[in-house]
């Protein structure tokens, strides 16, 4: 028993790991805080575990194909996870975050902002590498769980990786919420613009060192 609150316990350290990075989505879900509401920001989070969760399933169970695919494939994987970063910036540069809190938060957009962030993630390599070495950093080992044994200790990290990820956005929402009513809106136009344009960045320098790796395959 106490095994498998030590696997447990490792999952959630792996969830927080992999999330905590203030990469795009963390910008991004800093933004959606902001402009639209404390859950839009939990959800535009939630987008991200259930990618890391998603990638975590498929190592833990032996299927290391995708860690095979994606260095193999590196360059084609930075051009499309590249240009989906740098799309979603745009979509928030031009977005208009006074028009975002006045207007009422429907479930469509709710799921908008999901699907957004596990499409930033999704695409994103460099979240798979940052998973399989959080894996490595809590020493996780599942060789001495066999048959139904080693199936719950699977559910076991998978539900800590995700409650660990899931945990850090809605922290991270609650926090940014608090300081929001103190953003004037002229700021918080200023906000939305330097957000659109770091995720812009973002995806850029992803696109372009997917470019360089597409040169030296060329050559």
């Amino acid at each position: 028993m106490n095994d498998l609150l030590m696997v447990f316990i490792k999952g959630l350290i792996v969830g927080l790991g992999a999330s905590i990075p203030l990469g795009p989505v963390g910008v991004l879900c800093i933004q959606k805080t902001l402009s639209k509401g404390r859950m839009a920001g939990f959800i535009s989070g939630l987008g991200a575990s259930v990618s890391d969760t998603f990638y975590s399933a498929f190592s833990l169970m032996g299927l290391f194909f995708i860690e095979e695919f994606v260095a193999n494939n590196k360059a084609p994987v930075l051009l499309i996870g590249g240009l989906v970063i740098a799309l979603i910036g745009v979509r928030i540069y031009r977005s208009n975050p006074l028009k975002q809190i006045h207007q009422k938060k429907s479930k469509k957009r709710s799921f908008g902002d999901f699907f957004e962030s596990f499409a930033m993630t999704i695409t994103n390599p460099g979240s798979i590498f940052l998973i399989f070495g959080m894996f490595a950093a809590v020493r996780l080992d599942l060789s001495n769980y066999t048959g139904s044994g080693a199936g719950h200790a699977v559910r076991l990290v998978l539900t800590g990786i995700f409650l660990g990820s899931a945990l850090w956005w809605f922290s991270l929402s609650n926090i940014v919420n608090i300081f929001r009513k103190k953003f004037r809106l002229k700021q918080l136009i200023i906000l939305n613009r330097i957000s659109g344009i770091i995720i812009i960045a973002l995806g850029v320098i992803s696109f372009c060192e997917g470019l360089l790796e597409a040169l030296q395959i060329w050559r």
